[in-house]
């Protein structure tokens, strides 16, 4: 709902069009039909009339199609009058029901009125498009109007809270929920915007003009908060995921002073796992994308895919970028005062959080312990976060917990350990939000005293209902209900207000009450306990589960009313509540671990103890944190002790939200609310759709529906007196009498005729009050009697119009009658003569004229009686008019004379108010001095009162610390306080002990007589002793050196024991591996077992031509050759399985012997022995399984070789038959062999031309064609593998070759950027130096010009306060004459004054002079300083013009070196690409061409096995009667193929072998990529690194310059103050010439003089402005100039680009066409003739692309000639402007600036060219069979090239003359009118080149179209082979000898049926599908039609 710039009328948008609503027709058509909505699935409601009513039940007629239905009377609701159509305020409905208020919003939606009034709520719905109601013409629209005044809109609601706030002094609220996506936090932004336009403080007054402007700060904190707690949802793209209560402080006048935000519920959890088209949080997206490579070296970011938390990797936002939408929060963050180090300490923790995630945990094989693997993630994660690697792992795997008193380390398994580091990283983001949200409220928050008043804004999502709800659905549902409450009880004071305003009597019913037991199943703590007190109970127990909770739960709170079970025992959810939205299911899953929100609390105090402060700060509160022993639950007593020592610091989720909750609606209850209710129309974001039923749920939830209910309770309806009486009038006609009546009366007496029931109305003071519906049935009276009154109007109307009509016929008749009788009588009487005697003669008669006369007469008669009336009207009425007058006239004189009087009264007062206004402005002169002196005052009170300020909020602080510490003290104080009471009774203990002891002292007195005696004895004793004990010490010293050394001796074991522990892992890995092998083998195994049976299915088929003889003789070989096969194979695995047995063996005695020698006598040790033996053990046991499994699997091998070697005997009997045909067939193949020998020729001798790699690999392929003739599976495996060699070589090569040109080329590029960089940076440090010595030169001229006027104010103030020392004089000297007047007898005391006064007037004149000489000296110099002011602003402005060229240039070339150093970058990536794969494929190569080399001396072997065999075969037929003999040869050749089988195994285990090499070498070659990546960063982080310190630098010296500034700023301040008291002494000096007479003219004259001097000045001023805005005007022309230059240079660049395009595409033909050739070089003869032909066609098509690349380079020169007259004219403008020494330097640069263009393009024609290689594929696969269609092209292009030939001529003119214009540019400004003609002519130039590019593109269409027809007319002719092939399957089995099926039978024929054709051509597709994923994109499609090219030509064979 953002603002938008367009057109468009904002009214249309917020007013309704009433003509529209009140259309009488509607009225009409809802009266008649009698109009109700029904309930409909499709429209939550339609519009239908009522046809019939049958008891229960309704007949309706819908009315959009007219259908009929019948529907329960219960489900109809009313529908309103037209007259309520598009309402604004919903509560205003008669029938207030579900249909009508989703009709009145769907209208209103509709019609693009978004804001509806429904009561106290404002409901919006989003209208997903930008609406032209947010501008700040709107705002002033609906500022300082009322509520009702205005359309709904939340500029109403926010100015309704705003007012209220300031009139009633009374804080203010504005709710708004929804659900997600339905507009809240737009909402919100708008409401801070009003607000802040509103409100702003900058407007009023200037001393709260802070740095930084507070409501720029409020509105940019937003941006900050939705980077870190917004995200993409499936329903919203900036969806808020936590809530927010924004508190606004204003102060008494309506100012804002400060604000404050509170947050509630975040979703912690999106930041490690998002569901599908899901974001994490927007910080994540925007620091991976937006931040440098400076920040990301420093921050160790990695690339979006490369995190495990980022779900989904990264997932654009449609019309946003991330990068500038970080840029937008650093900026935002920088306006809120972040420092540099404050922001850069908050993105290494949203890092360190990404960094989580990536921390991997493996499970160990025989313990369920966790183990680290890799810890380079977890290095990173600590350096970001300052913890120490070793720790931080140790605090992970194995955390120390307590048990009873002491610390047990207890391993942790891999769930607990992803639990644990997930729970830290949500913690670590959670904290740091709020860190962020109370540093922003810390910059908001500068004035917290001040604010008298306070709007709070609370955005938190709304009710929600899912199908499963958990734990953060309760919270949310819970606070929802606690608002619903709230305005239920304000809706409730409201209502209860309004009636009694208006005296009326109705029960009162606090609404608020229906939601407490809802409430209260929630929260309350006891009696019965509710869901959350519950849930925080099982948080205490160790053993708890959820299991155990929703048992609780159920037990208690089951017989709530409120509360429901689940209905079923297959129900998914636990319990159910029942909320005023409706009914909830819940789930409890997790609730208890969500509630607690464990944490390790080991990682937890490491992070406490952070190097970094930042996060030390963070993690403050690691007293608060449930720890790991809590949950861990190891047993009562440990929990007990644990709980013990954390009492009163661990509280749960709930009860942290429950406190939040309980402050947000105790500040709330404070308030006046505003709610406003947001909806979401559809969950598609489409603007204009509106689904019902979603929005029926939201008006349900958000309680809307509710407060409609509450409404229908009472009387919703009111309607003011006048106005019901003017509506209703009509139904009462009778009732109120004749004249004046009182509304109130008037309407009892309408209510008493019309008979309403006392219950539906209520009569008020001002209102009627009506319940819901009695409106609807009073409009449907009033229209019935309105259509009764306008029937019977219509029929009088009709009446009296047929009774006109009917008179008017009737005379008509009769005129006929009197015609026609006329008629006739002339008829008759028109030939008698008498008659036309009379006719001729009665004109002459004057008789006849009589008549008229007399007429005439009358009229005039009647005119002049008329006249003489209005003469007498007139004549009366001026009379009247004088008598007025007259009377008017006596009352003026009257109240003229009262005027003299009053005249001279006033006259009087205007005497005496000229005397006391002398004496007041005396006064006010006085007043004014101490004014000013006051200010002083006020001004240094303020400055300590700021001071005090800051004392006091660092009191505060102090305060808080002190809070936190006698917190801590008062703890301190209990447990101290305890130890008292302990020694207290210990002290008690003592005393009587005291007492005893003194009685023993008695008694000892006594004794220590005789011990004294005893003592020398014991002296000498003890001398023996001390001389014992040095022995003994020195015997100490000597055990703990052997301590020390046992201790040694301890840690080498230990380090002993490590790596035999290391060595157990990697015997357990070759274990591993080895069963790795084993289930490889058992893959192969399955394959085998395919193969064979294959093989049986065509034994089945033959079997029944075979003899029963024979089959006999097979059986006994068969049983045979089965013996000795599992004699042998026993042998075999035996061997193998002792060997392993041996082996093992020793390793295991090995260990057993280190192990005995390593163990101590400790313990522990033994223990560890005992886990190793167990260990050894298990690993034997296994070792034992797997040799069983073994043997298993040997014995099913020898069964299934059984069964193959008798499908193999079986087809040599079949072959015996078939000799003659594989006679024939060998003949063929053999034919086939030679061609196919004498092709591989050929190729290979064009692959030696190519390339040196392949003439070996050619030669290796020609060996291999010699032999194969395994069996038909293992020739389509060669087939598959040669397929793939030849893809990849091609691949290879080209790869190569590209990686050859990217090297050049980098290199090329490297050289070039460091020449640049080099040039830049001198650049820089010039550009530098002149910006500061323009700045340095800007203070100066700034300063000297403050100083001037400055003067120039002082200058005006002098002669301000001298004219009115003069008006003063002049008021003396009046009076001192009437004084002269009256006292003449006091003459000769006043000549004495008089001479004294003369005396003082000489010495003032004497003084005067003097300082009117100084005055004008200060004009000199004043005029001297004003034409230096001058001259300096005519210099600022060129130094600014000059220096913001400069800026300009210094950001083009910013942004230049950016991207040079993200295509190097790019590039750089693409080269170790390129070179990674290079080697790959070399290595696959060079192992596949080993394997090609075994596979055809197989082949050979076979070959003469086969021979052999046929031999023996011939042998056979010839011998059929000696069956012993063939018995004898059978089983000779039963033993041969055994051994070929066993030959083949062999060379498979050395093919893996060998694949296993290979993978090393990649692997080595990957670890030399990364290390050479690393010293290329290492070389950028240098050179970035330098960049910054020069950075640095320049800051330095900026912030030298600014400290100089604050010293110039203190020096002038010090002059301004000896200014004032120099000032001072001038007041003084002119006190005395108060009495100075003669002076005075003087001094007049000098003012008049000065007047005029100042106006002069003035002039010049002025002249002097308006010359420099023509100066400013004609800059802005000229830079209108060079932006229109620089779009031409842009168009240019992009026609460039576009041919270079062209030019790219038609070279990558070229090279597809050549690769294309030479892999179709098959060697298939049929092709051959194809082949000639398509070469002469490729070259065809090379010499057209070396045209297009002649053309392409005319255009490039053309192009780079263009830019740079461009160039030079733009020079040309700096010149102007400029020195012509200037305009060199700018020419120099711009020169620069055109050589980085070129390289720039040189790099971008490389990039292009990898990216239209896939579709170039595909168009040169067709163009294979469309030569005659090319060469019609070939024409069209030729001619083409002419007219580009011809183009190239004028062009080169044109650069000859750009040359010479390039000799002359030393005469920039005689020349410019010639410049301007050139640019004329190159712009016609460019039209024509842009007119031939659109000639090309049009050849180009054509081109495709072709290429299209094409394409259809393959796709024909590959039905045609698809049909050939089906009718081929008809016909049976059918023999192939196509090319490449030569090659691979190499003597031998198969048979090949439908089945087996298509197994291979699956088998061809498989092979390229694995292919593909190796190879660039844009090889596949070449790759995947060759098998289609090769089948073909096989089918046209197989046709021939």
């Amino acid at each position: 709902m953002a603002q938008r710039t367009g057109q468009e009328d904002p009214e249309r948008y917020l007013f309704v069009d009433r003509a529209v609503v009140y259309n009488p027709a509607t009225q009409a058509d809802w009266t008649a039909k009698k109009l109700v909505w029904v309930p409909s699935e499709r429209h939550g409601f339609e519009a239908a009339s009522i046809r019939e009513e049958r008891g229960e039940e309704v007949v309706v007629e819908l009315a959009e199609n007219g259908k009929k239905a019948v529907v329960n009377k219960d489900d109809i609701q009313k529908m309103n009058p037209p007259k309520f159509s598009k309402v604004e305020d919903m509560a205003e409905l008669t029938c207030l029901n579900e249909a009508s208020v989703l009709h009145n919003l769907k209208d209103r939606y509709y019609s693009g009125l978004i804001y509806t009034y429904s009561g106290l709520f404002c409901v919006v719905i989003n209208p997903y498009k930008n609406l032209p109601i947010y501008s700040e013409n709107i705002i002033e629209m609906y500022r300082g109007k009322k509520r009702h005044e205005m359309p709904p809109h939340i500029y109403a609601i926010s100015e309704t809270a705003y007012r209220c706030m300031l009139q009633d002094r009374e804080d203010q609220s504005i709710l708004c929920t929804g659900e997600s996506g339905a507009g809240k936090t737009e909402n919100t932004k708008k409401v801070i915007q009003y607000l802040a336009h509103v409100a702003s403080s900058h407007k009023g007054r200037k001393d709260h003009n802070i740095p930084g402007e507070l409501e720029r700060q409020l509105l940019q904190a937003n941006p900050i908060l939705e980077s870190f707690g917004n995200a993409k949802t499936v329903k919203n793209d900036n969806s808020s995921r936590f809530g927010k209560f924004i508190r606004i402080n204003f102060d008494v006048t309506g100012y804002i002073v400060g604000a404050n935000i509170e947050t509630y519920l975040l979703e912690k959890s999106r930041a490690i796992r998002q569901a599908k088209d899901e974001r994490t949080f927007h910080i994540f997206y925007q620091l991976l994308s937006g931040a440098g490579e400076h920040l990301k070296s420093d921050l160790l970011l990695e690339g979006f895919n490369s995190y495990r938390f980022l779900s989904n990797g990264h997932v654009p936002i449609p019309g946003q970028q991330d990068k500038d939408n970080f840029q937008e929060t650093m900026e935002a963050m920088h306006i809120m005062t972040f420092n540099h180090d404050e922001i850069l300490a908050m993105l290494k923790v949203v890092s360190a959080v990404l960094q989580f995630g990536n921390v991997v945990f493996k499970k160990e094989r025989n313990t369920d312990q966790a183990s680290m693997p890799e810890n380079t993630a977890a290095q990173k994660l600590c350096h970001l976060l300052g913890m120490n690697v070793m720790e931080f792992t140790r605090a992970i795997l194995s955390p120390r917990i307590k048990v009873g008193r002491d610390y047990v380390q207890k391993a942790q398994t891999k769930e607990q350990a992803d639990f644990a580091v997930e729970a830290l990283a949500k913690a670590t983001y959670e904290r740091l939000f709020r860190w962020l949200v109370h540093r922003i409220n810390k910059a908001l928050d500068r004035t917290k005293r001040q604010g008298a008043s306070f709007i709070g804004i609370l955005d938190i999502a709304g009710f929600e209902i899912f199908e499963l709800n958990s734990f953060e659905q309760l919270c949310i549902n819970y606070t929802n209900e606690k608002l619903q409450q709230l305005f239920n009880h304000t809706m409730f004071i409201l209502e209860q207000e309004e009636y009694q305003r208006e005296g009326i009597e109705w029960s009162f019913i606090d609404f608020g009450l229906d939601l407490q037991p809802c409430i209260d199943l929630i929260e309350r703590p006891n009696n019965p306990p509710g869901v959350l007190a519950l849930l925080d109970e099982e948080c205490w127990f160790p053993k708890a589960t959820d299991k155990t909770f929703v048992d609780k739960v159920l037990q208690e709170l089951g017989t709530h009313s409120k509360f429901q079970k689940p209905r079923q025992l297959k129900d998914k959810a636990d319990f159910c509540i029942i909320h005023y939205a409706g009914r909830v299911d819940y789930k409890a899953d997790e609730w208890l671990m969500k509630n607690m929100d464990p944490l390790n609390d080991n990682v937890a105090t490491l992070l406490h103890q952070s190097t970094d402060k930042f996060v030390a700060e963070l993690w403050k509160d690691v007293d608060r944190i449930v720890g790991l022993d809590q949950v861990a639950g190891m047993n009562e007593t440990a929990f007990g002790a644990a709980y013990k020592t954390k009492k009163g610091m661990f509280r749960t989720v709930s009860q942290l939200y429950k406190e939040q909750l309980s402050k947000l609606m105790a500040t709330l209850r404070n308030t006046n609310p505003n709610f406003v209710r947001c909806i979401i129309p559809n969950h598609e974001k489409r603007a204009g759709k509106l689904d019902p039923h979603l929005v029926l749920d939201q008006l349900r939830c958000n309680g809307v529906l509710e407060g409609i209910r509450i409404c229908r309770q009472g009387f919703p309806n009111r309607i003011v007196f006048q106005e019901f009486r003017q509506r209703y009038e009509i139904l009462t006609p009778n009732a109120i009498p004749k004249g004046f009546m009182d509304g109130k009366q008037a309407c009892e007496r309408m209510i008493q005729a019309l008979e309403l029931d006392q219950n539906l109305f209520r009569i008020g003071q001002s209102k009627i009050f009506f319940r819901a519906g009695v409106l609807a049935h009073l409009e449907e009276e009033r229209d019935l009697k309105i259509t009764d009154i306008i029937i019977y109007f219509q029929a009088v109307c009709r009446g009296y119009l047929a009774r006109k009509a009917f008179a008017k016929k009737q005379q008509q008749l009769s005129a006929l009658k009197i015609l026609q009788r006329n008629c006739f009588a002339y008829l008759k009487l028109r030939h008698w003569q008498w008659w036309r005697l009379f006719t001729k003669v009665k004109p002459l008669l004057q008789v006849t004229r009589q008549e008229e006369e007399m007429q005439a007469k009358d009229e005039e008669l009647a005119k002049v009686k008329e006249k003489q009336s209005k003469v007498e009207g007139e004549l009366v009425e001026m009379e009247r008019k004088h008598q007025q007058l007259m009377e008017e006239k006596n009352i003026l004189a009257e109240q003229l004379q009262a005027e003299t009087e009053l005249f001279a009264e006033a006259d009087e007062m205007r005497a005496r108010l000229v005397a006391k206004k002398q004496e007041l402005e005396e006064i006010l002169h006085d007043l004014e001095s101490r004014v000013e002196e006051e200010e002083e005052r006020n001004q240094s009170l303020e400055n300590e009162k700021k001071k005090m300020q800051s004392h006091v909020q660092d009191l505060e602080e102090q305060l808080d610390e002190e809070e936190a510490a006698r917190q801590k003290l008062q703890l301190e104080k209990v447990t101290a306080e305890a130890k008292i009471k302990k020694c207290e009774e210990d002290i008690l203990l003592l005393e009587d002990q005291n007492s005893k002891f003194l009685k023993e002292k008695k008694l000892l007195e006594d004794r220590i007589g005789e011990m004294t005696s005893m003592l020398a004895e014991e002296e000498e004793k003890a001398k023996n002793l001390g001389k014992t004990k040095n022995k003994q010490e020195m015997m100490m010293v000597d055990l703990e050196e052997r301590l020390k050394k046992e201790e040694k001796t301890r840690q080498e074991l230990e380090k002993a024991k490590r790596k035999l522990d290391g060595e157990t892992t990697d015997l357990q890995d070759q274990i591993a591996e080895l069963q790795a092998q084993i289930e490889e083998l058992k893959l192969q195994l399955a394959k085998k077992e395919e193969e064979l049976q294959a093989m049986q299915a065509r034994g089945d088929e033959e079997v029944s031509q075979r003899n029963n003889a024979l089959k006999q003789v097979r059986e006994l070989q068969a049983q045979l050759a089965e013996l000795q096969e599992d004699l042998e194979s026993e042998r075999v695995s035996r061997n193998k399985a002792e060997k392993l047995k041996r082996d093992l063996s020793e390793e295991l005695e090995a260990l057993k012997t280190e192990l005995e020698d390593t163990l101590d006598t400790t313990a522990a040790q033994q223990e560890l022995r005992t886990k190793r033996e167990q260990e050894v053990a298990e690993l034997k046991k296994a070792i034992d399984e797997e040799a069983k499994n073994h043997e298993a699997q040997i014995q099913e091998m020898r069964q299934r070789h059984g069964t193959a070697l008798e499908d193999l005997s079986e087809q040599l009997e079949q072959a015996k038959r078939f000799k003659a045909n594989l006679e024939k067939n060998k003949q063929s193949q053999e034919s086939a062999n030679k061609e196919l020998a004498i092709e591989l020729k050929g190729v290979q001798q064009a692959k030696t031309e190519s390339e040196h790699k392949r003439k070996k690999l050619e030669g290796q392929l020609q060996e291999v064609m010699a032999r194969a003739t395994e069996g038909e599976r293992l020739k389509g495996e060669l087939a598959d593998r040669s397929h793939k060699l030849q893809a990849e070589l091609d691949n290879v090569s080209t790869l190569l070759e590209d990686a050859e040109r990217k090297g050049i080329k980098m290199a090329k590029d490297v050289s070039s950027l460091e020449s640049q960089l080099q040039d830049t940076q001198e650049l820089l440090q010039e550009e530098t130096r002149q910006k500061l010595n323009l700045s340095s030169r800007i203070r100066q001229l700034e300063e000297e010009k403050g100083g001037l006027q400055e003067q120039q104010e002082e200058e005006e103030e002098t002669r301000k306060n001298l004219e009115k020392q003069l008006a003063a004089l002049q008021a003396q000297l009046v009076e001192s004459k009437k004084k002269l007047e009256d006292d003449v007898g006091a003459l000769e005391g006043l000549e004495e004054v008089k001479k004294k006064l003369l005396k003082d007037a000489e010495c003032t004149n004497q003084r005067l002079e003097e300082k009117s000489l100084a005055f004008e000296k200060m004009e000199k110099t004043k005029t001297r300083l004003q034409q230096e002011l001058d001259d300096l602003t005519v210099d600022l402005d060129h130094q600014r013009q000059i220096v913001s060229n400069l800026e300009k240039k210094q950001k083009k070339f910013d942004q230049m070196l950016a991207e040079e150093k993200s295509v190097s970058a790019r590039y750089a990536e693409e080269r170790d690409r390129a070179e990674a794969e290079a080697r790959e494929k070399e290595t696959k190569s060079l192992s596949l061409a080993r394997a090609l080399d075994e596979a055809l001396e197989a082949k050979e072997e076979f070959e003469r096995l086969n021979k052999q065999l046929r031999a023996e075969m011939e042998d056979l037929m010839s011998s059929k009667d000696d069956v012993g003999k063939n018995v004898h040869e059978l089983e000779k050749s039963k033993r041969s193929m055994e051994q070929q089988l066993e030959e083949m195994r062999t060379q498979l285990e050395e093919l893996e072998d060998e694949l296993q090499a290979t993978e090393d070498a990649k692997l080595r070659l990957e670890v030399n990529m990364q290390a050479m990546k690393a010293q290329y960063e290492r070389d950028l982080q240098g050179r970035d690194e330098q960049n910054d310190e020069k950075k640095r630098l320049l800051v330095k010296q900026v912030r030298e310059m600014e400290a100089e500034l604050e010293d110039e700023r203190k020096q002038r301040a010090l002059a301004v103050a000896a200014k004032k008291k120099l000032e001072m002494d001038l007041k003084d000096l002119e006190a005395h010439i108060e009495g100075a007479n003669r002076g005075r003219d003087e001094a007049i004259k000098q003012l008049r003089k000065l007047q005029a001097q100042m106006k002069d000045y003035q002039r010049e001023l002025e002249d002097a402005r308006s010359s420099r805005d023509e100066i400013f005007t004609q800059a802005k022309e000229n830079e209108k100039k060079l932006k229109s230059l620089e779009a031409e240079v842009l168009q240019l660049q992009e026609d460039l680009a576009a041919s270079e395009r062209a030019r790219r595409h038609a070279e990558q033909e070229r090279d597809e066409l050549t690769d294309e050739i030479s892999n179709s070089a098959s060697g298939k003869s049929a092709l051959m003739d194809e082949k000639r032909r398509l070469e002469a066609r490729i070259a065809q098509l090379e010499e057209e692309l070396e045209e297009e690349q002649s053309n392409m380079e005319l255009l490039n020169d053309r192009f780079r000639k263009t830019t740079m007259q461009v160039d030079t004219l733009t020079t040309e403008l700096a010149g102007e402007r400029s020195v012509a020494q200037k305009s060199e330097n700018a020419r120099q640069q711009l020169e620069r600036q055109n050589k980085e263009l070129k390289a720039k393009l040189q790099e971008l024609e490389g990039s292009i060219k990898g990216r239209f290689k896939a579709s170039i594929a595909a168009l040169e696969a067709k163009i294979l069979q469309l030569e005659e269609q090319l060469e019609q092209e070939a024409k069209e292009r030729s001619a083409a090239n002419k007219i580009v030939r011809r183009t190239e001529k004028k062009l080169k003119e044109v650069c000859m003359q750009v040359e010479d214009e390039r000799r002359h540019a030393d005469q920039y400004k005689e020349q410019l009118e010639k410049a301007n003609s050139r640019m004329k002519q190159l712009k016609r130039q460019l039209e024509e080149a842009e007119e031939e590019a659109t000639r090309a593109n049009a050849s180009r269409r054509k081109l495709q179209r072709e290429l299209d027809d094409a394409t259809e007319a393959s796709e024909g002719l590959s039905r045609e082979v698809n049909t050939l092939k089906s009718r081929l399957r008809r016909g049976g089995p059918i023999s192939f000898s196509s090319g490449r099926s030569g090659r691979r039978q190499a003597g031998t024929s198969l048979d090949l049926s439908d089945d087996d054709l298509d197994g291979k051509a699956s088998d061809v597709a498989n092979a390229n599908d694995t292919t593909a994923p190796q190879t660039n994109n844009h090889h596949q499609q070449p790759q995947q039609q060759q098998p289609q090219q090769q089948q073909q030509p096989e089918e046209q064979q197989q046709q021939q």
